[in-house]
């Protein structure tokens, strides 16, 4: 891939909107959907994305955690799931997984990409950084905050809505 932006490219706005809470094995997560306005996840996809959080969800997180999910709509018929969990006092932690067509769940996506270890990888794009730039605010304020359930309560319902 090339780090110039394709002529024919035109940007467009998308819209997140947090779509609940959901915990499992001890770990709350903010769900959130990320889509062109005019393009919602369709119900048998948010399905899935329900059917993930039962089967999977806890495989990724440690009881205890905190994080978000980004269940990005890119296009007619691919799906990102962006599992990020909050690790380390500090750290970002992510899973991604994937949904193409009339894939009948979502798997893991771990692009083959050639080089040597350390290559650049892709994390998130643009829109995906403008919720988790806000998560990122979030949890530096409960961070700063004297981490009791009340603090916590607080992270719960600082959420991102809008256009990015």
């Amino acid at each position: 891939m090339s780090a110039a932006v394709d002529v024919a490219y035109r940007h467009y706005p998308k819209t997140g909107r947090l779509a609940g809470l959901r915990e499992a094995d001890g770990t709350v997560f903010k769900l959130y959907h990320l889509t062109s306005p005019d393009a919602p996840v369709p119900d048998d996809v948010a399905r899935l994305c329900e059917d993930w959080f039962e089967a999977e969800a806890a495989a990724v997180a440690d009881p205890g955690d905190h994080g978000f999910v980004l269940l990005h709509r890119c296009g007619a018929d691919f799906y990102f799931l962006l599992v990020s969990v909050w690790r380390g006092s500090n750290e970002l932690w992510e899973a991604v997984w994937y949904r193409h067509g009339d894939m009948p769940a979502f798997a893991p996506f771990d692009p083959a990409y050639p080089g040597e270890a350390g290559a650049a990888r892709p994390t998130f794009c643009v829109w995906e950084l403008g919720i988790v730039a806000h998560e990122a605010q979030a949890w530096g304020r409960y961070l700063a905050s004297s981490r009791r359930d009340t603090d916590l309560a607080v992270w719960r319902v600082d959420i991102f809505e809008g256009p990015v």
